[in-house]
């Protein structure tokens, strides 16, 4: 018999309904007869005991909410009824100690992949074009173009097939009727370079016409991707007058790297003794196939799981996030943390109300300072443009049963496991602790993976309940979804579905074991991603300061 109702932790005073439940239906919970007040839809919430106005709501263990009116026993909790509402946090209060999950299954397995010279193994092998001002962008679509078609390293796509079928039936006089599909993946390997993975070209609207810092941390963000061991070689361009100076850019790379010897090519376009834009592109192509043929020397070989990067990630979440998906992943994290390996959790608006589980989790006192102070600093900004973390969750979380931040955050932060927290890393810093970083990134879905990945994360994680494409150009996303409906609904997105989970046929336990033996499978180059497939390649720099 499936399961209708789920109380996540003992303490709470709210159950998740597992399937649409009618008004009147009857719940028996260890002992407590409730009668349902109303309609419950499948992923939303009711509670256990009668709330007073102002009383509080518990999920997850922890405080997500205060009444904003007397909610009866058995009745449901939505916006009009419910408001936001976090504990405080105060530092690092007690010491904690973790229990590994048992790794042996695990211990002596390896994954296939590219060994840096800085003793960092990447998962692909990918040569990175990337401008230092949105002034190159135009320059950076024109190699794109050139590369991607001129080396094979791209298919038609389906819309593409589409159109080239429909101008052959308009060019033979035919009536218009829209082609079979071939369904094939958009991104291909090249014949010529089998050992790299693809050529991936970032464009972005920054580097210049904002203030200082906002230029430097482009620098930072940029010299992250460079690091990242998923890199092997990297073409750069620049304008020459942008506040984003080739200098600050090698600055930041030295400050991550001193050492930093993959091949790099840079070029700034005002400073070229050429002729011209032609001849400049002409000079990129010639060093940027050059330095295709150099990477094309490496192979893939053995690496402990310990040399994995991990980010996990959530976007488009539901009221089966924080049940199904993201605890899942939260296992695969604790696995990894225990077998040696790098964790990265993002979204610090998504950690709102757990701040104070978190920091005792912190291994160090300045580990959980650091974080905190990170927060305010973060919810200070917000309340300084008018809004705040309770505004976070979208017209579709609220939908499917994420009513305020904090049962938001608190069902987020389950992607995080249970190890302890090693260290709390700004946007743009590079994570050198092995173990579970926390990297401070807004809940937008790309400023969030775009962070991962510059901090240095070599596959991602990315639950999703509602469904999103969301994809990196160096850093492989696998998508999860929180429910069978939507696997079955956007089968195109979707790598694992984590729905047996809400039916019961599989723990948490079982689907985080079964992610980590994916992610072996992607990190060794024998299986992509759909994102991969598709070429969901998104890149977005989060600029925090204001445009001059």
């Amino acid at each position: 018999m499936s399961r209708t109702f789920l109380q996540i932790n003992p303490s709470d005073n709210l159950l998740v309904a597992l399937q649409d439940l009618k008004a009147g239906t009857v719940i028996e919970h260890e002992g407590n007869k409730i009668t349902l007040q109303d309609d419950i839809a499948a992923k939303h919430k009711f509670t256990t005991e009668a709330i007073s106005t102002h009383g509080n709501a518990y999920m997850y263990g922890v405080l997500v909410g205060h009444a904003s009116q007397d909610i009866p026993k058995g009745g449901l909790i939505h916006t009009f009824n419910l408001h936001h509402a976090s504990q405080d946090f105060e530092g690092k209060l007690k010491d904690y100690t973790w229990s590994s999950p048992d790794v042996s299954k695990f211990k002596n397995r390896t994954f296939n992949g590219y060994h840096r010279a800085d003793g960092q193994v990447g998962t692909q092998n990918y040569w990175l074009v990337i401008p230092l001002v949105f002034c190159e962008n135009r320059n950076i679509e024109l190699l794109k173009n050139a590369f991607i078609q001129g080396l094979g390293f791209q298919k038609n796509d389906s819309v593409t097939e589409q159109v080239i079928h429909l101008r052959k039936q308009f060019e033979a006089g035919k009536a218009l009727a829209l082609g079979s599909s071939s369904n094939e993946a958009i991104i291909a390997k090249s014949t010529l370079f089998p050992n790299v993975d693809g050529i991936k070209f970032l464009t972005h609207e920054s580097g210049c016409g904002e203030n200082k810092d906002d230029s430097e941390n482009l620098c930072a963000l940029l010299a992250g991707y460079c690091v990242n061991p998923n890199v092997g070689g990297i073409t750069i361009l620049s304008l020459g007058c942008q506040h984003s100076q080739i200098a600050v850019f090698k600055q930041k790379l030295a400050e991550k790297d001193p050492k930093f010897n993959k091949p790099l090519h840079i070029f700034e376009q005002q400073q070229d003794e050429g002729s011209g834009v032609e001849n400049l592109l002409n000079e990129v192509v010639l060093k940027t196939f050059e330095g295709l043929i150099e990477i094309n020397q490496m192979d893939r070989k053995p690496a402990p799981l310990s040399a994995l990067r991990l980010g996990v990630k959530c976007g488009g979440s539901d009221g089966f996030s924080g049940i199904s998906a993201n605890p899942a992943i939260g296992h695969t994290a604790d696995l990894l943390v225990g077998l040696g390996g790098t964790v990265m959790i993002a979204e610090f608006p998504e950690l709102c109300g757990v701040e104070q589980e978190l920091q005792n989790r912190s291994v160090t006192a300045e580990v959980a300072d650091n974080f905190g102070k990170m927060m305010r600093e973060y919810a200070k900004r917000a309340a300084a443009v008018g809004a705040g973390f309770d505004m976070n969750p979208s017209p579709g979380n609220i939908k499917d049963g994420l009513i305020t931040d904090a049962i938001k955050s608190a069902g987020a932060a389950k992607k995080a496991g249970s190890s302890p927290i090693v260290d709390a890393l700004g946007y743009g810093q590079y994570a050198t602790q092995k173990g579970l970083n926390l990297v401070c990134t807004p809940g937008n879905d790309v400023l969030a993976t775009t962070g991962m990945a510059g901090a240095g994360a070599t596959v991602q994680l990315f639950t999703t309940g509602l469904g999103t494409p969301t994809g990196n150009p160096i850093s492989p996303m696998v998508k999860l979804s929180t429910n069978t409906r939507l696997a079955n609904k956007l089968p195109e997105i979707i790598d694992i579905d984590c729905g047996p989970i809400i039916s019961g046929e599989k723990t948490v336990e079982e689907m985080g074991e079964e992610v980590l033996e994916y992610v072996i499978k992607l990190a060794s180059g024998e299986i992509t991603t759909k994102a991969m497939d598709l070429g969901q390649d998104d890149f977005m720099f989060w600029r925090r300061g204001v445009s001059l």
